[in-house]
């Protein structure tokens, strides 16, 4: 699927856990740092995606479709995942945990 046959964010997300569970996915440098800097597994990263909803989608993205994800590792903790919403592979661009000052709940900035 391309970013021009998708519908709305929530076809991109069937589209991105079904990526993420074939473990179609490919990992930037920049994620693969800050998952390291977070102790933040693949596997988290999977789960996370696969309990995720998309919190913001940037469908305009200088860089290509992309959107940001909320979800949940294995033991509970909340982390985010930006990663693109077309393609034939899913690229994960970075992971975090949402923090203050700049989240409030995983899924609501701080205004």
């Amino acid at each position: 699927m391309t970013r021009s046959e998708s519908i709305d964010p929530e076809t991109d997300l069937e589209h991105i856990k079904e990526q993420a569970s074939a473990e179609n996915v490919r990992v930037t440098l920049h994620a693969h740092q800050e998952m390291v800097q977070e102790g933040i597994t693949l596997d988290d990263v999977l789960e996370a995606i696969d309990s995720s909803c998309v919190v913001e989608d940037y469908p305009e993205h200088r860089r290509g479709a992309c959107c940001l994800l909320s979800g949940y590792t294995p033991n509970g903790r909340p982390i985010h995942v930006v990663c693109t919403t077309g393609g034939e592979e899913l690229i994960i661009i970075t992971v975090y945990e949402p923090q203050l000052p700049k989240w409030v709940t995983p899924t609501q900035r701080r205004p």
